[in-house]
């Protein structure tokens, strides 16, 4: 009876040890660790749960041991967090990429497969977002936090201004030029563009190096909208 009492002081005490560091630690790895789980944080979270319900329900465990994996497991994640933000073609290797699942209400296989979705996964995401008629989808991509992200065509999307006879711009879609400094060649080459051409561009706009811009989109008019390093938007387009 002694040990039973024993243990449950252990574990309780454990409980109330164990809760405050891994609220220190949830808001030192930051909002990425609860927000898009990308997979490395999504395996953080897994072991860090793993690690903690042992020490909690097992008082044989040494709870030393288990103070010390926490703080070990969160300071790789951030290690992990800062490579992937200092050297995105790293990033882009260790995550997911955004998929194309379909085009003008036609699905692409091949996209499916590759992410190992089967169409039943797809159909049922789309009549999550209210799609029950597919020829009326202009795009959908499965992103990198498998969410699914629809456009529908123009004439299946919700009342316009245009509708009611006011001004209004046409669809317009936007594709990154420039994601923290790296030049994505292959959203570039749809506008027959290179990074040659992007840092004249960019000079226009009195930007000398690619790695001065945080993010650069173009749309499909030809518009490219430019935010600084330092958080400075300028827009310019590729027909001036």
């Amino acid at each position: 009876m002694e040990n039973i009492f024993a243990e449950t002081i252990i574990v309780l005490s454990r409980i109330i040890t164990i809760l405050p560091l891994l609220l220190i630690i949830t808001l030192f790895m930051g909002k990425r660790s609860i927000g898009e789980l990308p997979v490395f944080d999504y395996l953080i979270i897994i072991t860090l749960a793993s690690v903690t319900g042992a020490d909690i329900a097992d008082p044989s465990v040494p709870h030393f041991h288990t103070v010390f994996a926490i703080i070990a497991i969160a300071a790789l994640q951030k290690i992990w967090t800062n490579l992937s933000l200092r050297y995105p073609k790293f990033g882009k290797k260790v995550t997911f990429a955004p998929t194309v699942v379909m085009v003008h209400g036609k699905f692409l296989p091949n996209n499916i497969r590759s992410i190992q979705y089967s169409i039943d996964n797809v159909i049922c995401m789309l009549r999550d977002k209210n799609v029950f008629y597919f020829q009326e989808v202009q795009y959908a991509i499965i992103e990198a936090n498998g969410q699914l992200s629809v456009m529908k065509e123009e004439h299946a999307q919700p009342v316009t201004k245009e509708d009611m006879n006011l001004p209004n711009n046409p669809s317009n879609i936007s594709y990154p030029l420039i994601l923290d400094g790296q030049f994505e060649d292959e959203n570039a080459m749809r506008f027959s563009m290179n990074e040659r051409n992007l840092i004249d561009l960019l000079a226009r706009r009195g930007i000398k190096r690619l790695k001065d811009v945080y993010y650069a989109e173009i749309h499909t008019n030809g518009n490219v909208v430019i935010t600084t390093q330092n958080g400075e938007l300028t827009r310019t387009s590729i027909h001036h």
